[in-house]
């Protein structure tokens, strides 16, 4: 009995993960009409999967991107222009679900920020390039006299520890 309840027990804990993904999305449905179909496919590839991210909605297997394309083809269907589509969705995720945002007050820094950048270190370099290098002035006869005096005190003892290539 007690095997019983553990082998039942160990086939629920297994079974457990493949009950708990995300169901497959339900296979797309196309318009009737061909040519609001092909203006849902245009709009799939401009517009970006949320879960993906690098992907556009017409390419990602995602279950929320089958959810957006029935989306679009509803909004098609429905008799919205594209730009009312866009702006939809928009409202509803934000402007990164576009692959090309708006350009706003807000989307400067993903518009310019890179050249921005560019110039930035361009700049630098050639502030860089353009510095004059400083001038050491030469020694005096003292501080010459010196050197020679320091450097004659000091004698050169061989390491003992060297091999003949280090030396």
């Amino acid at each position: 009995m007690r095997r019983a309840l553990l082998t039942a027990f160990a086939l629920v804990l297994i079974a457990t993960p493949v009950a708990a993904q995300e169901p497959p999305p339900t296979p797309d449905r196309p318009l009737a009409d061909a040519t609001q179909e092909a203006r849902a496919q245009a709009l799939f590839n401009d517009i970006r999967c949320v879960v993906c991210q690098h992907e556009a909605i017409a390419d990602s297997p995602a279950g929320i991107a089958a959810d957006m394309r029935r989306l679009v083809r509803e909004e098609i269907a429905a008799g919205r222009s594209d730009q009312q589509v866009r702006d939809d969705l928009v409202r509803r995720y934000g402007d990164f679900v576009l692959f090309t945002p708006p350009l706003r007050g807000g989307t400067w820094l993903l518009w310019f920020g890179p050249l921005a950048i560019v110039l930035a270190a361009g700049a630098g370099l050639l502030f860089m390039a353009r510095r004059r290098p400083v001038e050491t002035p030469a020694l005096t006869a003292a501080e010459e006299a010196d050197l020679a005096r320091i450097l004659a005190d000091q004698a050169v003892r061989p390491d003992t520890d060297a091999k003949p290539s280090d030396q």
